[in-house]
């Protein structure tokens, strides 16, 4: 063949003289040259159809060539890749024409060799980039490594095999991975049958540079938290490739390609259950450190996330497990590619009741993703699995309705309790044992998705359970702690009208007197007697009745309740329970809180009691006042308090066991303490008591002073106010327990539902407050007031807002969620402003000078005390 010729000419591959048809002469000769002489014809026929291909897409590079099947041809079509593979193993089948690259195209031979040598490259390793970047380097001609980068990254069965951490993929590790279609026609089963052949060759070449590169893991026995890819190759590549934009766009490329194959294989043919090491192109992908860049953020990431969603339990574990090792940083990373992915379709799509955001696909699947590493944030940072409470002994008495709700349909929900998510459920651990996660819970709430939400229909959604409808509650991380409350009111109010419709079908069945309330009717100087037997009644006789609304009287007031007087009820009856005079509770000086007190008189009824009365209060929509450490709510999530919880409870004792364990000396030469603790009771008696069996005969010495602490915190926290803790606990699931209050709410979030927010900002309650009767934002009364109130000492600021809403707390989000409405009340009188406290409404006269105004309404809000009809 003349390659020095102005014409092109055509060589016909002749199988007899052939390497194949040379071994096939001696084939009877021996099995094992009947084997290679196989290899080797496979080899030559896959190297000419490579060479038809690169004809089809690339010419020879003779402009002057006549061949009809090459691209340098005047007269031929130019194919997409897809068919220009198909026609190559025709024209393989017919002998057709086959050009040799024309020297006159500069750098043709040269390329056209560079490019053979990486087409048989189906998978990588990190020492092939570098050899591959280094050859691309030399000719400052990147085409190859893109061509490469964009065949691996764009295949799964590739992606899995590359960056393994020991030994190469085997043939049939490769065919298990490849779904292969029933109607799959014969040329792609021969294309298959050659890159099987070509990957089956370059296996003794790959394996020296794959062994370097592995840790010394067994991929055949991997831990569950162990993947078969070596990520810090991984992480290496990236780094290497990334700074290049032609490079990086193939990874962009490839990924788009790459994704709605995997939802596929993922979907329909259960690829993961035949391969785990499926996860691995999972694993590869996400280290692309550019994924949250705009580029990705339109179809490549949200495609990639809809095939991640589609990952079964058990993978999805693993994937958290794996994350769950790595540091904040990488954590950090990954989950801001997903927030960045949910907030630019939040804030690129205009969602509202019509167009819901529960309904893309984009936002649900990044949604789904986000949930895998928060909780790989959980395991891997501090987290308690084992100082878990005892469940109640006793189960929580049923309603004596039951029956009847189930004749008439309307067996209750979630009898079982409420419902735990599947992924926590797998990976055997919650959100209430995290003590410290690795990044913050905050980083991982989305306010643009809290701000499109329709929480009335999400919460539809999470009631129903359908796969059709996809509710973010069972997402609660990422929810803010306004939108968690506004899903746990509907959740209340539901379940208060259901209670009713049921009271009022079993009234019509019995014939009793109606009672669709849960109505308690006080004396103000008798609230605790009064309340408390009343609700001991209710809790021993039907305990479903505390799940209907309550409606409190004041005997002899002529109030109705629409929300006010139940607000004034539960904190005038936490005023008394929480009197040290009474002794169910010890005061902290130091801290400023309440914890059971041990010692206590009162029976485990009256705990019951107070715990009913606080599930009452969050039922109910109303803020208390009550200062309990976070370990009590840590408690009612059913965590046992530990060494770590007197930090906040018991500050002082916590110092001093800090320093213990901290201290360098002989423990027990210098302090000479044993596994004997002592108390005082209420009347100042101490009370001794023994960690240990004999606690006063051991000393605490270095070796045990961890168990001395650990014993003395479980004491102190747990041992010490069982009974009574217990009694509270059973009052307070007796209300909560069918709600999904400890599935949506961290123990922090249960604090701050049930005492509100202690920070005051009037400047947001000015700019959310609306006007009526005349008034508006630009009145000078209304100006002259906001200055006034503005004024006030801290005291007076909150009791106003105690005269105005019926308490002094800020509401979950802050007094910006206040809805307060100042409606004109008549010109300039002598009369006080007065209050609606049931709907936040302060009733102001339209007084003649800010002297006047300061002097009214300092009066209303010290000497306000009662409820009255106007």
């Amino acid at each position: 063949m003349n390659s020095d010729d102005g014409d092109c000419e055509c060589a016909l591959p002749q199988a007899e003289t052939s390497p194949a048809g040379g071994y096939d002469r001696i084939q009877e000769e021996s099995d094992i040259e009947n084997t290679e002489a196989s290899r080797m014809k496979r080899a030559a026929a896959k190297h000419l159809i490579e060479r038809y291909y690169h004809q089809l897409t690339e010419g020879c590079g003779n402009d002057s060539c006549w061949n009809a099947w090459c691209s340098s041809s005047r007269g031929s079509h130019r194919l997409d890749n897809n068919a220009a593979a198909v026609k190559a193993l025709e024209l393989y089948k017919i002998n057709a024409k086959l050009c040799d690259p024309h020297p006159s195209k500069k750098g043709t031979t040269m390329n056209h060799c560079v490019r053979d040598d990486f087409k048989d490259v189906n998978y990588l390793t990190e020492e092939k980039v570098y050899e591959i970047l280094h050859i691309c380097g030399e000719k400052e001609d990147y085409s190859p490594l893109i061509r490469v980068i964009g065949r691996v990254f764009s295949s799964a069965e590739g992606l899995v095999q590359s960056f393994r951490r020991s030994k190469p993929p085997t043939k049939e590790e490769l065919k298990s991975l490849q779904s292969k279609d029933e109607d799959k026609d014969e040329d792609e089963e021969e294309a298959a049958a050659c890159s099987a052949a070509a990957m089956e060759e370059d296996s003794p070449g790959s394996s020296s540079r794959l062994d370097g590169a592995a840790s010394g893991d067994n991929v055949g026995k991997l831990g569950p938290d162990e993947v078969s890819v070596d990520i810090d190759a991984v992480r290496r590549v990236y780094q290497r490739l990334l700074s290049n934009d032609k490079i990086e766009a193939a990874f962009l490329n490839a990924l788009v390609y790459l994704s709605p194959n995997v939802e596929c294989d993922l979907t329909y043919h259960n690829v993961y259950s035949r391969d785990p090491n499926y996860l691995n192109l999972f694993v590869v992908v996400m280290e692309n450190s550019n994924l949250h860049s705009p580029d990705y953020l339109e179809i490549a990431l949200p495609q990639f996330c809809r095939a991640m969603s589609k990952l079964p339990l058990p993978a999805l574990a693993k994937l958290a497990r794996l994350w769950s090792h790595y540091s904040a940083k990488q954590i950090h990373r990954i989950m801001e590619t997903f927030q960045q992915l949910i907030t630019y379709k939040v804030v690129s799509n205009e969602f509202n009741s019509r167009n819901l955001v529960n309904d893309d696909d984009a936002v649900v699947a990044a949604t789904k993703c986000l949930k895998i590493v928060y909780y790989a944030n959980v395991m891997g940072g501090e987290v308690d699995t084992e100082h878990n409470e005892e469940e109640d002994e006793e189960p929580i008495p049923e309603s004596s309705e039951l029956t009847l709700q189930e004749l008439l349909g309307e067996e209750r929900r979630n009898k079982k309790g409420p419902r735990v998510d599947p992924l926590e459920t797998e990976l055997t651990i919650r959100t209430s044992d995290s003590r410290r996660p690795l990044i913050p819970f905050e980083e991982f709430v989305n306010e643009p998705l809290n701000e499109v939400l329709e929480m009335d229909k999400d919460y539809t959604f999470f009631k129903v359970e359908t796969e059709n409808k996809f509710s973010f509650m069972t997402c609660p991380f990422i929810l803010n702690a306004v939108t968690k409350n506004l899903g746990l009111y509907y959740d209340n109010r539901i379940r208060m009208y259901s209670e009713r419709r049921i009271t009022v079908l079993y009234s019509l069945v019995q014939g009793q007197q109606l009672n669709p309330y849960l109505r308690l009717k006080v004396r103000r100087d008798h609230i605790i007697d009064d309340a408390l037997v009343r609700l001991e009644m209710i809790a021993m006789e039907n305990p479903a009745d505390l799940k209907k609304q309550l409606y409190v009287e004041f005997e002899g007031e002529q109030g109705v309740d629409e929300g006010g007087v139940s607000k004034e009820f539960f904190q005038l009856v936490v005023e008394e329970i929480f009197n040290p005079d009474i002794g169910m509770f010890a005061y902290d000086e130091h801290t400023k809180m309440f914890w059971f007190n041990p010692s206590s008189f009162e029976n485990e009824g009256q705990f019951t009691l107070i715990g009913i009365v606080l599930g009452l209060a969050i039922y109910n929509n109303c803020i208390l006042d009550v200062h309990f450490p976070m370990v009590v709510y840590r408690k009612l999530m059913g965590k046992k308090g530990t060494f770590r919880d007197l930090a906040d409870s018991n500050p002082v004792l916590y110092q001093s066991l800090k320093e213990l364990l901290e201290y360098e000396g002989s423990v027990e030469e210098d302090m000479m303490i044993t596994f004997q603790i002592s108390q005082t009771d209420l009347f100042g008696n101490p009370l001794m008591y023994d960690l240990r069996e004999n606690g006063d005969q051991i000393p605490v010495t270095n070796e045990n002073r961890k168990e001395f602490v650990a014993q003395y915190a479980e004491y102190m926290l747990n041992k010490s106010v069982e009974k009574q803790f217990k009694a509270f606990r059973r009052g307070f699931h007796m209300v909560t327990n069918e709600s999904p209050l400890k599935y949506l709410f961290r123990p922090e979030e249960i604090e701050l539902l049930i005492c509100g927010s202690r920070n005051l900002d009037f400047q947001a309650l000015e700019e959310t407050t609306e006007y009526d009767g005349g008034y508006s934002r630009d009145s000078r009364i209304i100006k002259e007031f906001w200055e006034t109130l503005h004024s006030f000492a801290e005291e007076q600021k909150r009791l106003f807002l105690q005269f105005t809403t019926g308490t002094d707390r800020a509401p979950v989000g802050g007094l910006g969620k206040l809805k307060m409405i100042i409606a004109k009340n008549g010109p300039d009188t002598d009369r006080l402003p007065t209050s609606h406290t049931c709907f936040n409404v302060l009733l102001l006269p339209e007084y003649d000078t800010k002297e006047k105004l300061r002097e009214r309404l300092l009066k209303a809000i010290l000497y306000a005390k009662g409820f009255g009809m106007l």
